[in-house]
């Protein structure tokens, strides 16, 4: 398993990145990580690789691409930046995956301009993990498609469907759309189509209709469906809530047990393990021909590490051949 990891994306690159594949390729006896940046950045940080230092490459690029640039401006001054190199191994088939922690725009737009699109798929769309009661759903898409039509929904609906099943094993995975209501009528027309093609689909007896946002985390369904719009103002909201509530939490547990500090540390550090982003590792960008894992741009050692993870496993399910098979028989 190869993957090209972006080791001078994110806020605090390239230290903990290159760190979380020394971590990663650790753990994983078979991976190999092919890091992509600025050599004489990454070859000082691998000294203390030791044993592993044989799979992790250094593919060398001159340029970054920076959190706040407009990514169609940066390919254009920047040819080669390090999100680019990663994409173009991909696209050569040297890498069967990537991933990176640096501008969300530019690792989708990379993937756009090269046309790296799967056999059947119209448009990719990013997919994150919602914390919900009943495990974890999947929300897509969160920010690659804000102005998608209406079959392009429903082919998140089949892709959202197909890693529910195999990555987060729901047997029969349920598909909701996300809506201002859950009345059949409520929603704009891209809603209302949306709900059409899903009704009229293989999908009819998976799809449970229109859901609201505070369904989300009752765990309703294990796919839910929606523009990138609005599905990146929902993800990042969560994140801010759930940072909030932790935060307010802790405070008042360690206030009011302060004869059983130990437990409470362990119990909010729990709850934090099973819910913070640097857990679950990253969104997988679906309908790529290729595994694409974009990362929070926060991420250090353990987000890496575990992105790296979620690449292998995605490679391992073999997914994008599951997606290709379910569009061709018009699911």
């Amino acid at each position: 398993m190869r993957i090209a990891l972006d080791a001078m994306g994110g806020d605090f690159a390239p230290g903990p990145i290159v760190q979380g594949a020394v971590q990663a390729v650790q753990k994983d006896a078979d991976m190999q990580v092919v890091l992509v940046g600025d050599q004489a950045q990454i070859e000082p940080l691998l000294a203390s690789a030791g044993n592993v230092r044989d799979r992790l490459e250094i593919c060398h690029a001159t340029q970054v691409i920076t959190m706040e640039e407009s990514p169609a401006m940066a390919f254009r001054k920047k040819p080669d930046n390090s999100i680019s190199r990663c994409w173009q191994l991909m696209q050569q088939k040297k890498v069967e995956a990537i991933v990176g922690a640096g501008n969300t725009g530019a690792m989708v737009a990379c993937g756009f301009l090269l046309r790296l699109f799967l056999k059947g798929v119209k448009r990719p769309g990013i997919a994150a993990l919602m914390p919900t009661q009943q495990g974890l759903s999947i929300l897509l898409d969160v920010g690659a498609n804000v102005h998608p039509k209406p079959e392009h929904l429903y082919q998140y609906g089949v892709m959202g469907s197909i890693y529910a099943k195999h990555i987060l094993q729901r047997d029969k995975p349920r598909i909701g759309l996300l809506n201002i209501g859950s009345e059949e009528d409520k929603g704009n027309e891209l809603s209302k189509d949306t709900s059409d093609l899903f009704r009229a689909s293989p999908l009819k007896d998976q799809f449970i209709g229109n859901i609201e946002g505070r369904d989300i985390n009752k765990g309703v369904c294990e796919v839910i469906v929606t523009d990138g719009f609005v599905g990146n103002i929902v993800l990042k909201v969560c994140e801010g809530v759930f940072d909030f509530v932790m935060k307010v939490v802790g405070k008042e547990i360690f206030g009011a047990l302060k004869t059983e500090l130990p437990l409470a540390q362990m119990a909010l550090g729990n709850i934090i393990k099973r819910y913070d982003y640097h857990e679950l590792g990253g969104a997988p960008l679906l309908g790529v021909d290729g595994i694409c894992i974009i990362c929070h741009g926060s991420s250090k050692e353990r987000a890496i590490e575990n992105a790296l993870g979620v690449a292998a496993k995605h490679a391992h399910a073999k997914l994008n051949d599951l997606i290709v098979q379910e569009l061709a028989a018009g699911g």
